[in-house]
C-alpha cells in the first residue's frame, strides 16, 4: 500500500479525534474481554442470593437474575461478540476478495457468472436466511461465525471487483501480462497490495455488521446458548426484567452501540484516508 496513504492515515486520526476516540474505545473493549479472567467473579456461578442487584461497588454492572456478576459476564460476552466479528469478516474478506479479483480480473462469462450469483444472494433476505441456516445447525459460536461470514461477503466482492477493473488495466499489470507472468501471480502480487486499502475499509465496516448480525441472532435466542453469554443473549436475558432491573438491558446495549459505532467511525477515517488524492497518483 502507498506510504503516503498511511501517512494521510495518521494526519486524518490525528486530525479527528471521533477516531482516536474509536481506536482508544475499541483497544480497551478488547483488552478487557481477552483479560476478563482477571476478575474475581465465576461468570456462570449463580448466587441466587444476590440476584438483581443494582449496579454498586462490589458488582460495577450489578447482577443478573441468578446471581452472577454482570459486569465479568459482560467481558465475557464481549470475547464471543468481538471474536465472532473478527473471524467472521476474515472469512467474509477472504471470499469477496477471491470472488472479486477473479470476477474483475478475467471479466467476460466467468464475471457475469459470479456478478449474477452475487446478486442473487443479495437479493435474498440475508437475515431471515440467517435464522433458517441457524435454525438447521447446531447452536454455537463456530456454526455463527461460519454463517454470517458466508453471508456478509457479497459487498466485499462487489467493490473488490469494481477496483480491480480499474487496477488491471494500469502500465504495470499491463506489462506483467505481456512479459508471460500468471495470472495468479499478477492477482497476488499486483492487484491485491495495491487494493488493499479499499479491502481493510471494507473489512472494518463489514466487523460492525458481523456483530450486530450476532446480537440480533443472540437476541431471538438463535446464537449463544447459556450458560455461556454474548451481548446479545444478555439483552435476550433482560426483556423480562426491564421494569425491575434497567442495569440488564442497558448496559450491553451501550456496549454493543459504542463498539458497532466505533467501527463505523473508524471506517469512515480509513476511506477519506485511502482514498486517491491528486497527489497520491
Amino acid at each position: 500500500m502507498n506510504k503516503r496513504r498511511w501517512q494521510n492515515l495518521k494526519r486524518e486520526l490525528v486530525r479527528n479525534k471521533f477516531g482516536l476516540a474509536a481506536i482508544l474505545i475499541l483497544a480497551v473493549l478488547t483488552l478487557a474481554s481477552l483479560f476478563a479472567f482477571l476478575s474475581p467473579y465465576d461468570p456462570n456461578k449463580m448466587e441466587i442470593q444476590d440476584r438483581l442487584q443494582a449496579p454498586s461497588w462490589s458488582h460495577l454492572f450489578g447482577t443478573d437474575d441468578y446471581g452472577r456478576d454482570y459486569f465479568t459476564r459482560a467481558l465475557y460476552g464481549g470475547r464471543v461478540s468481538l471474536a465472532v466479528g473478527f473471524l467472521a469478516m476474515i472469512i467474509a474478506t477472504a471470499l469477496g476478495t477471491t470472488v472479486g479479483t477473479i470476477s474483475g480480473y478475467f471479466g467476460g462469462k466467468l464475471d457475469n457468472i459470479l456478478m449474477r450469483m452475487v446478486d442473487i444472494l443479495m437479493s435474498i433476505p440475508s437475515f431471515f436466511l440467517l435464522l433458517i441456516l441457524n435454525a438447521y445447525l447446531k447452536p454455537g459460536v463456530q456454526n455463527l461465525i461460519l454463517i454470517i461470514g458466508l453471508m456478509t461477503w457479497m459487498d466485499i466482492a462487489r467493490i473488490v471487483r469494481a477496483e480491480t477493473l480499474s487496477v488491471k488495466e494500469r502500465e504495470y499489470v499491463l506489462y506483467a501480462r505481456v512479459s508471460g507472468q500468471s495470472s495468479f501471480f499478477i492477482i497476488t502480487k499486483h492487484i491485491i497490495p495495491n487494493i488493499s486499502s479499499t479491502i481493510i475499509v471494507a473489512a472494518t465496516l463489514n466487523i460492525a455488521s458481523a456483530i450486530l448480525l450476532e446480537s440480533s441472532l443472540s437476541f431471538l435466542g438463535l446464537g449463544v446458548q447459556q450458560p455461556n453469554s454474548s451481548w446479545g443473549s444478555m439483552l435476550n436475558n433482560a426483556q423480562g426484567y426491564i421494569g425491575d432491573a434497567w442495569h440488564l438491558a442497558l448496559f450491553p446495549g451501550f456496549l454493543i452501540l459504542l463498539t458497532v459505532l466505533s467501527f463505523n467511525v473508524l471506517g469512515d477515517i480509513l476511506r477519506v484516508a485511502f482514498e486517491p488524492k491528486v497527489n497520491d497518483r
